[in-house]
C-alpha cells in the first residue's frame, strides 16, 4: 500500500444547465479539500480527467482547477486523457506521483459536460474513443460499434437478452437509492426486455435500457502517502492497481474476450495478494450491458461465455456472493466521460467507509474497480480497502 484517498467530492450526474465545465471543476475541487480537512497550500500536484473530443470548446482545462483558489497558483496541473478511461488514469497517475515520492498530497479531478452538444456531434464525439479507419462510419455511434460486440457474442454464445435485461434491472434498481444517480427509476426486467416504443433498439440486440447516459457532472478526491493519510479523518489505500493497454483495431483481437481486462484485474489482484471471491463488491464500465456481461467472464467471475449465469443466477445482485455496480452503474448513474473514474474511486471509498447510504453493501471491507476506455482498450482495475 503506498497511497491512500482521503477526502472526495461528487457532484450529481445529468443534465446540468446552470453548470460548466469550469464552475463542475471548481465545485468538487473546493469539496474535496474540505472534505480531506486539506487546504489548497498542501497540494503539491494536480491532475484533471477531462475526455473534451469536443464536447466542450474550452480544450485547455487543466489550470481550471486552479480556479478554486488562488492559492493552487503555481501548482503543477496536467490533464490526462484516456478516453473512457480518463478518470481512472488521472487517479492512477497521482497514485504513481506519490508513490515516486515526487507528491505528498495530489488532488485528482475528473469533469464532463456533454449534454449542450447536439445528438448528432454526440455520436461523432465518441465514436473518437474508437479506430476510425475500421469504425468511423458505424450507424449510432459507440452504441453502434458495441451492437455489434454484443451482435457477435449472441452469434458464438447464443441470444442473451434475459441477461442484458436483468443487468439493465439490476442496475437501474441499485441507482434509485443513488443520490447522485442521472436516472433513479426502477424499470425491472419486463420493461428492459421488451422492445417499446419507450424502449426501442438502438443498435444490434441493444435497445435504449442497454446504452448508458450522456451526462453532465464531476468528481474529485484526494490522495496522499499511507503516512500523511493516518494523521487525517480517513485513509482508504490503494491495495492494488494496475493499467493493461490494448490494440486499439478491434480486427487485430478477439473483442469478446476483453484480454485487457483480464489481465490487468489478474496483476491488480496479484498485487493486492486476494482473490476475486475476497472482493466485497465490484464498480465495473457497464457503457452497455453487454460490456458488463463479457467483464463478468474478464474478471474470472465465471468461465467463457457464461456471462449470464452470474446475473440471472443473482451472484451480482446487491445482496448477491459478488454485487456488482451497487451505485447503479453508468447505466443508471450516467457516464460524464472524464468524471466516470473518479466517481468509481469516490463511490467505493464511500462503500468501504460505510457512508453510502441506501447504496450501502453491508459489512464492504474490500472494494475493486474496473474502468475502460474505447472496448477494452484502456483498462484500470483497482484494489482499494479501508485503513482507517
Amino acid at each position: 500500500m503506498t497511497a491512500c484517498i482521503v477526502g472526495w467530492a461528487h457532484t450529481p450526474f445529468g443534465k446540468l444547465e446552470n453548470e460548466t465545465v469550469e464552475s463542475l471543476v471548481v465545485r468538487v475541487a473546493t469539496d474535496a479539500l474540505i472534505d480531506a480537512g486539506l487546504g489548497p497550500d498542501d497540494v503539491d500536484e494536480i491532475l484533471l480527467g477531462h475526455f473534451n473530443a469536443g464536447f466542450s470548446p474550452q480544450d485547455f482545462t487543466a489550470s481550471l482547477v486552479l480556479q478554486a483558489d488562488p492559492r493552487l497558483r503555481f501548482k503543477p496541473a496536467t490533464r490526462v486523457e484516456n478516453a473512457c478511461a480518463t478518470g481512472s488514469a488521472a487517479v492512477h497517475q497521482a497514485v504513481r506521483a506519490v508513490k515516486a515520492g515526487d507528491a505528498r498530497i495530489v488532488l485528482v479531478v475528473g469533469v464532463e459536460q456533454m449534454t449542450r452538444t447536439p445528438g448528432p456531434e454526440i455520436g461523432k464525439n465518441l465514436l473518437k474513443a474508437s479506430y476510425l479507419p475500421e469504425d468511423g462510419d458505424t450507424p449510432a455511434g459507440f452504441a453502434g460499434v458495441f451492437g455489434k460486440i454484443a451482435h457477435s457474442y449472441f452469434q458464438r454464445w447464443g441470444d442473451q437478452s434475459d441477461a442484458l435485461a436483468a443487468i439493465a434491472a439490476k442496475n437501474h434498481k441499485n441507482g434509485v437509492d443513488n443520490p447522485y444517480a442521472q436516472m433513479r427509476k426502477d424499470f425491472g426486467f419486463e420493461f428492459c426486455r421488451t422492445e417499446s416504443e419507450k424502449n426501442p433498439f438502438v443498435a444490434g440486440p441493444l435497445k435504449r435500457t442497454d446504452c448508458s447516459l450522456v451526462s453532465d457532472g464531476a468528481a474529485a478526491l484526494v490522495v496522499t502517502d499511507v503516512a500523511t493519510a493516518l494523521k487525517l479523518n480517513k485513509a482508504v489505500a490503494f491495495r492494488g492497481t494496475a493499467h493493461v493497454q490494448d490494440f486499439l483495431p478491434m480486427s487485430k483481437r478477439d473483442i469478446l474476450k476483453f484480454e485487457g481486462c483480464t489481465k490487468a484485474w489478474g496483476k491488480a489482484l496479484a498485487e493486492a495478494g486476494i482473490a476475486l471471491s475476497d472482493l466485497s463488491f465490484v464498480e465495473t464500465h457497464d457503457c452497455f450491458t453487454v460490456a458488463e456481461l463479457i467483464e463478468y467472464e474478464a474478471m474470472g467471475l465465471v468461465p467463457e461465455g457464461q456471462g449470464a449465469r452470474a446475473v440471472l443466477e443473482g451472484w451480482t445482485l446487491k445482496d448477491g456472493k459478488l454485487p456488482v455496480n451497487p451505485s447503479g452503474g453508468l447505466k443508471s448513474k450516467g457516464h460524464p466521460i472524464g468524471a466516470t473514474g473518479v466517481s468509481m474511486h469516490v463511490l467505493s471509498s464511500m462503500q468501504l467507509m460505510d457512508q453510502a447510504g441506501g447504496i450501502q453493501v453491508k459489512g464492504a471491507k474490500l472494494g475493486g474497480i474496473f474502468n475502460m476506455g474505447g472496448a477494452a482498450v484502456a483498462n484500470y482495475v483497482s484494489v482499494l480497502e479501508r485503513l482507517r
